[in-house]
């Protein structure tokens, strides 16, 4: 029976073998987590996700490029993190007074050690150089090779990352060799199924080699949308595949609430799931059936708002937000396309005790909260020179506040921690 004993040794190894997780990085097992979805994945959808008791969220694919570059700062107003960089209008050298753009932005005191930040990337040299950036400030990096969209793959990045595998395993290897070590934090990768499995698992047992401590596999090819049902039928092998590596595997695709995904973990033998879409209409989805499951619309919709106005979301992303939270029959749908500041939002949706604060962000963010869009911008001197009217340019100087005196650290260098402050009361 020597042989016997032999084999349940080599079963039980091949159980409990795991690829260490470095002490500032978090382990996907055991996780129902957020997808990282374009718009839908902003930081106040987060927020809402992890109040409805998601693990760990992912953020907005974030391409590499975007973020080099960019200044890290601490903002007190909204108590984020904010990594800016100025447009460039078509110009090498932006415009001194061109106001900056806001690249990404994290909250470090409710989401810090429970974010993933999600790279699009297709060199490993740009990889490392933006990953550095945010590194220090989140719980793990994600190299995104499963975004179908041609805002992805047209540079050969995400799902186009499929078809280079050399390219995509040189990418977690870079980020593997530079980041683990200096920020101890993990790196994991998110693709989709292949057409085959022969060519699905090949690729999979290429990418557990790297030294990544979690895979996501989307159970849809590159061609399929969202509309066609998620196959499953490699699912097995591929969390197979990742537990004999002792890589975390989590399964994506048609997961719409906790108790499912359960069902769905013990039936394929996966670590853990991601949710998109019903998180994005509905993130109560990830609350159990034992905690109550599934929340009405309006009460879900109150939550998000709370936290938009908490950290200033740009409005248009709130908006676009609420849209896909209201559900199409409710008359409030039809109105919320006309409102034009969180004032106006809040009176439609009958929040009156949100109303004051909806007033002070709308003023905050430069918003008309009467409803008339953003307010009338200042009068462009160099305009009224040029156009003869020299001596009106000169009689209304634009006073820029710097920085400091809004308010905003600048953090260049290193990465101080940002000072604590009393967080904006939200209830549930």
């Amino acid at each position: 029976m020597s042989w016997f004993r032999r084999a349940i040794r080599g079963i039980m190894a091949s159980e409990l073998k795991k690829v260490p997780i470095p002490r500032n990085g978090v382990d996907y097992r055991g996780k129902l987590v957020l997808a990282p979805m374009v718009r839908s994945g902003e930081l106040p959808s987060r927020l809402t996700a992890l109040h409805y008791g998601a693990d760990l969220v992912w953020g907005p694919e974030t391409v590499d490029r975007s973020l080099i570059g960019t200044t890290r700062r601490f903002n007190p107003e909204t108590k984020t993190i904010d990594w800016t960089r100025k447009p460039s209008q078509g110009a090498k050298t932006p415009p001194a007074d061109v106001k900056d753009s806001l690249i990404y932005r994290i909250y470090p005191e409710k989401e810090g050690r429970k974010l993933i930040f999600q790279i699009g990337t297709s060199n490993p040299d740009f990889a490392v150089q933006a990953a550095r950036l945010v590194a220090g400030d989140v719980a793990g990096i994600d190299v995104n090779a499963g975004c179908p969209k041609p805002f992805s793959t047209h540079d050969g990045m995400g799902a186009a990352l499929l078809r280079t595998p050399d390219k995509l395993c040189s990418i977690l290897e870079a980020l593997v060799q530079n980041i683990v070590p200096e920020f101890e934090i993990g790196i994991s990768v998110k693709i989709r199924i292949l057409e085959t499995a022969e060519e699905t698992e090949a690729l999979v047992r290429r990418l557990v080699a790297t030294g990544i401590t979690g895979l996501t596999v989307h159970c849809r090819t590159t061609p399929m949308r969202p509309r066609e049902r998620a196959i499953r039928g490699q699912l097995r092998m591929i969390a197979n595949v990742c537990r004999e590596a002792g890589v975390a595997c989590l399964m994506n695709g048609d997961v719409e609430t906790r108790d499912q995904a359960l069902e769905l973990i013990q039936e394929y033998g996966v670590d853990g799931a991601m949710i998109a879409t019903a998180a994005e209409k509905n993130p109560s989805c990830f609350r159990s059936k034992a905690d109550g499951g599934l929340l009405p619309w309006n009460v879900v919709v109150e939550q998000y708002i709370r936290y938009a106005m908490e950290v200033e979301n740009k409005f248009g992303n709130t908006k676009f937000l609420l849209c896909q939270l209201i559900p199409g029959k409710q008359p409030a749908y039809r109105h919320i396309s006309g409102c034009k500041s969180y004032t106006k939002v809040c009176e439609l949706l009958g929040f009156e005790h949100l109303v004051e604060r909806a007033r002070e962000v709308d003023f905050a963010l430069d918003i008309d909260p009467d409803n008339t869009g953003k307010k009338s911008k200042k009068v462009n001197n160099s305009a009224l020179a040029a156009g003869g009217n020299m001596a009106e340019s000169r009689s209304k100087p634009q006073v820029k506040k710097s920085l400091s005196d809004r308010g905003v650290e600048t953090q260049t260098g290193t990465h101080a921690e940002p000072q604590p402050a009393e967080a904006v009361a939200i209830s549930a």
